[in-house]
Formats: structure tokens, C-alpha cells, sequence
């Protein structure tokens, strides 16, 4: 008989914000452990305090997901030997031509979302071999699948993100490890607020047609994509009835890649 699990030890990166802290609150209320990770450790924190006062259970770390250093402490402190469930959502975005393109913003981009995801899930996997039961949800984007101008970075560590899951799926499809992708189009997050606001002064249109226009138009249903929506899908990959969904990435664009 399959079972949906709960109380799993449960860690998420980039989670002081975003889409990062929408899995992590939606992984709490449903019984998860869950640890907050991020570079900024206050934000953590706070966010980790905050779901704790609402009786569920979170801690958080600061984590350094281009440092191995602090990769092997954040692993090493969590018992019994790292997460059941490990969510790579740390990011950031730089939009340049690639002419224009600094070599240092390439590199940090490529470090904290490919390099990151790959060197974190290698420090979780022997906790996971042992338990015989592991977890790993990639958090792409619709970058992952497609491309836009200005962001070569960016799309070329989301695109990554889906090769690396398949090589890792076959690695570990000796034990009920698996790992998958989620690609969502754009999710109202500080980040795309600040992306609209962007591009409304750069065009001098109001935010709504930014909205409108230009983020939503690609997507047949026009409707962002929601924290709770993400979460869903994280909570069901991380189910014993998803144990043979690996190496899959899961497109949450209402129907941007349909067309």
C-alpha cells in the first residue's frame, strides 16, 4: 500500500524569500520538519521563528550553497545524517547581451544554481542511500525549456538543472532515491515585482500591461503560477506513490509549452 509521507526531514535552499519560503511554509503545514536555508541567515530566521510560533516545526542555517565548506556543516548538523528531502531553489538573475555579459556574474550564476544544486545533492545522497528513501526536487523555471533573450546564464544553469536530474535518476535507481525538475513560468514573487517594475519604466507603460503584455501573454491561462501550487507538487514527489518519477521535469506554465 502506498502512503503519502510526512515528518520528513526536510531542506530547502534560497528559503528566506519566494518561492523558496512558499515550499517551505507549505511543507510545514503538512508535517514536514523543515530546515530554512539561505545566504541570508537573519531572513532565515525570522521566517523559521515564524512558522515555529504557528506550532510546526522549522529551523534554519546559513547556507553558502557555492562554498563547500558550508555545504558539508549545514549536511553534517542535521540528524540523523542530512535531509529526506532535499529542494534546490537557491537563484538569482543578471540580464545582460552577452557581449556585455561580466564573466564573474556568469560564473556566480552558474555556481549558485547548477554548480550549488549538483555539489549539495552529492553531500545529501549517502544519507539517503543509507535511510533507503531520499527525495530531490530541482526548482527550474520555464527557462528551463525555453529561452529569452539577456538571461544566458541564468537558461543555461536551468537547462542544466534537467540534464543533471536524469544523470543522478540513473545513478540512483538502485534505491528509492529520485530526482526531478519543476519548471514553473513566472510566480509573483520580490524577484518578478521588482522584474515588473523594471519594465514598466524601461517601456513607460504601467505595470499591469507589464503583466499583461509581457509576462502573461505566453501563458494560455494568464494566470501566475501560485506558492501553493509548487508546494503541491513538491509534497506529491516527495510521496512513496511518486517513487518511480525520477528524472521528469514537470512544466507549471499554464500551457506556455503546449503551443
Amino acid at each position: 500500500m502506498t502512503r503519502a509521507r510526512t515528518s520528513l526531514g526536510t531542506l530547502v535552499t534560497g528559503a528566506a524569500s519566494g518561492i523558496g519560503l512558499g515550499i517551505a511554509q507549505h511543507l510545514a503545514e503538512r508535517g514536514h520538519a523543515v530546515c530554512l536555508t539561505d545566504l541570508d541567515a537573519e531572513a532565515a530566521a525570522r521566517e523559521a521563528e515564524a512558522l515555529v510560533a504557528r506550532g510546526l516545526v522549522a529551523t534554519s542555517l546559513r547556507l553558502d550553497v557555492t562554498s563547500q565548506a558550508s555545504i558539508d556543516a549545514a549536511v553534517a548538523s542535521l540528524e540523523p545524517g542530512g535531509p529526506d528531502l532535499l529542494v534546490n531553489n537557491a537563484g538569482l538573475q543578471f540580464v545582460a547581451p552577452l557581449e556585455e555579459f561580466p564573466r564573474e556574474r556568469w560564473e556566480t550564476l552558474i555556481a549558485v544554481m547548477l554548480t550549488g544544486s549538483a555539489m549539495l545533492t552529492r553531500a545529501v545522497l549517502p544519507g539517503m542511500r543509507r535511510r533507503g528513501f531520499g527525495r530531490i526536487v530541482n526548482i527550474g523555471s520555464i527557462h528551463s525549456l525555453v529561452a529569452s533573450p539577456y538571461k544566458s546564464a541564468y537558461i543555461a544553469a536551468k537547462h542544466g538543472l534537467i540534464g543533471f536530474a536524469k544523470t543522478v535518476a540513473l545513478e540512483t535507481a538502485d534505491t528509492d532515491v529520485t530526482i526531478n525538475t519543476i519548471c514553473p513560468s513566472y510566480v509573483r514573487t520580490p524577484l518578478v515585482e521588482a522584474q515588473i517594475a523594471a519594465q514598466a519604466r524601461s517601456h513607460g507603460i504601467p505595470e499591469q500591461r507589464v503583466v499583461d503584455e509581457i509576462m502573461l501573454k505566453p501563458m494560455p491561462k494568464h494566470a501566475f503560477v501560485t506558492f501553493e501550487e509548487l508546494g503541491g507538487i513538491v509534497e506529491f514527489l516527495a510521496s512513496d506513490v511518486a517513487r518511480n518519477v525520477t528524472g521528469q521535469w514537470i512544466a507549471v506554465d499554464g500551457g506556455w509549452t503546449a503551443q
